[in-house]
């Protein structure tokens, strides 16, 4: 049996970027470690600023806030953040 787990990462997505390559690295790699099927979200800042977000959000098993700042929307990354922290969800931040 192989439990699945659905990650948001909370960033704008920059392929060129190696801390996000490493960010999707270390999370596959986990995954296959602990033979867990994971479905990884790239979630743009921007859009965690609108009202919805928060229903976005809670549409995760837990939340990454990647690193790389500054983030598109510094005000979507905290508002994110603050989600997570006021509703106890599973959140790392790197």
């Amino acid at each position: 049996m192989n439990q699945s787990l659905r990650i948001g990462i909370i960033g704008d997505l920059d392929p060129i970027r190696s801390s996000h390559n490493a960010t999707n690295e270390a999370l596959n790699h986990t995954a296959k470690t602990l033979s867990v099927i994971l479905d990884l979200v790239w979630l743009p800042t921007q859009l965690l600023e609108e009202e919805s977000s928060e229903m976005r959000l809670k549409s995760f098993d837990g939340l990454w806030c990647s690193p790389g700042s500054p983030y598109k929307s510094m005000r979507g990354a905290l508002k994110s953040i603050r989600f997570s922290r006021e509703q106890g969800w599973p959140f790392i931040g790197t």
